[in-house]
């Protein structure tokens, strides 16, 4: 009886959190803001701050959350075309690696100095990392940006900045046993890391699309659609097994199916997996967050700091690589908004106990305040940009 009770439960709770998170998504794309905003404050109205519904720390929850998280890593590996980025590589790469570099060691740096633990630091450095790339690329392309030299590149530097960023949350996971942070450990895991993104890409690039050339004689999208789904279980499993995140490995299935032909089977099915998941994972997130810690003078402190580091490598970032002629500030404009990973990496910190309360709300703080700041600004700058009114209305027209 009382596990039927606890799965009653469980039923009644996954009913509250995917209502309630659709109905704050649907408002929040009502008024020009992604998705991903309305699951996080879903996810505080049903957690301990307000109605006390959602328990993130619940078994059961939190499997379907990381499940949820997994299905997201790996659309999003789906969405990224590795072979169309080379354009503007080179340029794309020198942004990406400086505005990593550059908030993680002016934001490591600042928050020690206010008396922040090692760990704790690097954590939170480690969220100024990447960009959120459906929060750039939705806006760019309203404004018929996205397909120019600008658009190429911030996508280009967000992928690759999700995969440093994914990189370093690997890291920052082998310590989570407590074992002592030394640069020799630090360089081993990294190296585990992006060895098992370089080898499986290339090892996967010659296997994976003749494996799935054969499996389209058998002509049922439903069996190729559950393929691709095992085999992103499969190589995240692998990930995690070597020691790398499994986050990883969910997404770099998603970047070899991405070259495949039926990559749209594979595409609805996790899309429809992930409609009931990944709401999960976002609300999950939102709950942990203690309204009461938000309210701290620490806490919006330490929330600003990391606007402003994290802001300032960014947009130093864009104006690195000197050949680039294009508008500079919209790239770095671009780059600014956080999103997936960050809460990704505040949600491993709070797990292996690195964040407090308020550490946790002051990232979860400024992920929200990116995702509502940076479209208006990237707007702002790209209306005043000569080719505007040839761009818009070239994509009103498509």
């Amino acid at each position: 009886m009382t596990d039927t009770h606890s799965f009653v439960h469980l039923l009644l709770v996954i009913a509250a959190v995917l209502l309630t998170t659709r109905a704050l998504s649907v408002l929040a794309e009502h008024f020009g803001q992604p998705a991903i905003l309305g699951e996080l404050v879903g996810g505080v109205l049903l957690g301990a701050s307000v109605l006390g519904i959602l328990d993130p720390a619940d078994l059961a929850i939190h499997t379907l959350a990381q499940l949820g998280l997994l299905i997201l890593l790996f659309e999003i590996g789906l969405a990224t075309d590795l072979r169309a980025l080379t354009r503007e590589g080179g340029t794309a790469a020198v942004i990406a690696v400086v505005g990593v570099v550059l908030p993680f060691v002016i934001g490591y740096a600042a928050l020690s100095a206010m008396g922040i633990g090692r760990l704790a630091a690097i954590v939170c450095a480690a969220s100024l990392t990447a960009t959120s790339i459906s929060v750039s690329t939705r806006v760019l392309a309203e404004l018929g940006f996205l397909q120019t030299q600008e658009g190429r590149v911030v996508l280009g530097a967000a992928v690759l900045d999700d995969i440093i960023g994914l990189v370093i949350l690997s890291v920052i996971g082998s310590f989570a046993a407590g074992v002592a942070i030394t640069a020799t450990g630090v360089v081993r895991t990294s190296a585990v890391a992006f060895g098992f993104v370089a080898i499986a890409i290339i090892v996967g690039s010659f296997v994976v699309p003749p494996l799935f050339h054969a499996a389209k004689r058998l002509r049922s999208p439903t069996t190729i659609a559950i393929m691709g789904l095992a085999f992103a279980f499969s190589l995240a499993a692998l990930a995690g097994l070597l020691g790398s995140a499994i986050i990883v490995g969910g997404f770099v299935a998603g970047v070899l199916l991405n070259r495949i032909d039926q990559r749209d089977d594979v595409q609805r099915s996790a899309g429809a997996m992930g409609s009931l998941l990944t709401p999960i994972f976002f609300a999950s997130v939102g709950a942990s967050v203690d309204l009461r810690a938000l309210a701290q003078p620490r806490t919006l402190l330490i929330t600003l700091v990391l606007l402003v580091t994290g802001a300032v490598g960014k947009v130093i970032a864009a104006y690195v690589p000197v050949w680039f002629k294009g508008n500079k500030a919209l790239v770095g404009a671009a780059m600014l908004p956080r999103g997936e990973v960050e809460l990704i990496v505040a949600q491993t910190g709070l797990a292996i106990g690195a964040l407090d309360a308020s550490l946790f709300g002051a990232i979860t703080l400024m992920v929200l305040l990116t995702t509502l700041l940076s479209p208006p600004l990237i707007q702002g700058i790209a209306k005043r940009d000569p080719r505007a009114l040839e761009l818009r209305p070239r994509k009103a027209a498509g």
